[in-house]
């Protein structure tokens, strides 16, 4: 009876597969009905042939009409349900991926087509790591991504091509990807030789660099190549303005200040940023993050670098102002390990009070916090613990967060079922 139990599986709620079975039994009902009377008012009106005594073996005259009306109806729901069988396996045969059911893959879509609206902000490996987590509970995710980066191969193609840099937006098409096989290897694959002058260029940034030049936007670039990546969900980039990343930094040991210009640089220099801005500065944001975080129902803030990966995203005042007036419910999660040259010797607390020294206090209605200690961290690296400071004016969320195998990163898994699981304590369970 396994076979009975897997088709059965087509009707179970949520699939959007009763909903045309119904107008389809309807209308081959009335077909029926219009050709019993046809052949009824022949077998009546027709002289005696040699062929009505067959006529009346083949109508099962012999039985019981409710008996009857059970035999022709097992018979006549048995070939509807063998001829949708065979014309849905036509239909589908280009789109059926191996080893996948295609009943298992229509719920799936259903349900995280229902999953909660969800906006992550940030950059770097964090938001990465995050949206693969995300992804298995939803398809209303909408990555907003900082277009502040100025090193490696999205830096090189910013100065030579005029485009924003597309790193961290392909690292997030990636992430979101449907299939994260081939295709997203492929858009992840940087060039080693530098035999044509392509060393250090990831297929993917050269990809989105000439949809740009093809479709005439990187807004249209970066939803083509979603498309090509068949990605659930939306990668925005925060705004559309050529931004450039500045910060007064403290010299060690000293009152005196310098002014680094560069995303790329700020990390490299020996000292402590006193404050951070844009260049030029209040750039309007880009209209469809506005929507997706005014829409949202969970808004999560990293992780990622502080000053390189979050904070480009809130100093732009559209985004923090619609964070803001947002209804959702808002989380900052907090990096695992400090980041060399950038946060060094930073507790949680200290994460949290730079964000609010830029954008302001009483954003976020959590902070979620890693509290597992064990594993080794690499040289230059410490742990970002929850201060009890913080706990004392912030309702503070500590898990076990960790990568086993790159304990200075978040486990995406385990952050993804941390933050569905503090959303339903807020909204109730998720609808399956």
């Amino acid at each position: 009876m396994g076979w009975a139990r897997r088709y059965a599986r087509w009707l179970v709620p949520g699939l959007g597969v009763k909903r045309w079975l119904i107008p389809i039994l309807i209308g081959t009902t009335l077909i029926g009905v219009g050709l019993g009377v046809l052949v009824l008012d022949i077998y009546r009106s027709a002289p005696d042939t040699w062929w009505l005594p067959l006529l009346s073996a083949a109508s099962l005259r012999s039985l019981d009409r409710p008996l009857r009306a059970l035999v022709f109806g097992l018979i006549g729901a048995g070939l509807i349900l063998w001829g949708m069988w065979g014309f849905n396996r036509s239909l589908l045969a280009p789109y059926r991926k191996k080893g996948h059911q295609v009943v298992e893959d229509l719920a799936a879509h259903h349900r995280l087509g229902r999953g909660p609206r969800i906006v992550v902000i940030g950059g770097g490996h964090g938001l990465s790591t995050l949206l693969r987590g995300l992804k298995a509970y939803t398809h209303n995710i909408t990555a907003v991504v900082t277009v502040a980066d100025d090193g490696g191969s999205s830096g090189e193609l910013r100065r030579k091509m005029g485009i924003l840099p597309p790193g961290d937006i392909r690292n997030c098409l990636a992430a979101l990807s449907n299939d994260e096989a081939l295709l997203a290897q492929l858009f992840q694959y940087r060039f080693a030789d530098d035999k044509h002058g392509l060393s250090g260029h990831s297929f993917g940034n050269l990809f989105i660099t000439a949809l740009t030049d093809l479709t005439g936007s990187f807004e249209q670039a970066i939803a083509e190549s979603g498309r090509v990546l068949s990605v659930r969900g939306q990668v925005l980039p925060a705004t559309l303005y050529d931004v450039r990343l500045t910060a007064d930094m403290s010299l060690p040991h000293t009152t005196t200040e310098v002014r680094i210009e560069g995303e790329s640089r700020i990390p490299t220099f020996a000292g402590r940023v006193r404050r951070l801005w844009l260049e030029p500065p209040n750039p309007p944001a880009y209209p469809g993050v506005i929507q997706a975080i005014l829409a949202a129902e969970l808004i999560v803030v990293g992780p990622g670098s502080l000053y390189t990966s979050i904070l480009p995203n809130l100093l732009v005042p559209d985004i923090a102002a619609a964070i803001r007036v947002s209804r959702a419910m808002k989380i900052y999660i907090c990096n695992v390990a400090t980041q060399a040259g950038e946060t060094d010797r930073y507790t949680c607390g200290d994460h949290v009070h730079v964000l609010e020294d830029h954008i302001g206090g009483g954003m976020f209605d959590l902070v979620v916090v890693n509290d597992s200690y064990l594993d080794t961290l690499p040289e230059g690296m410490q742990w970002v613990v929850a201060d009890d400071d913080l706990a004392a004016d912030h309702s503070v969320y500590r898990a076990n967060l960790v990568d086993k195998e790159f304990p200075w990163r978040h486990d995406a898994l385990k952050l993804a079922q941390v933050l569905m699981d503090l959303y339903e304590e807020r909204t109730g369970p998720l609808v399956e």
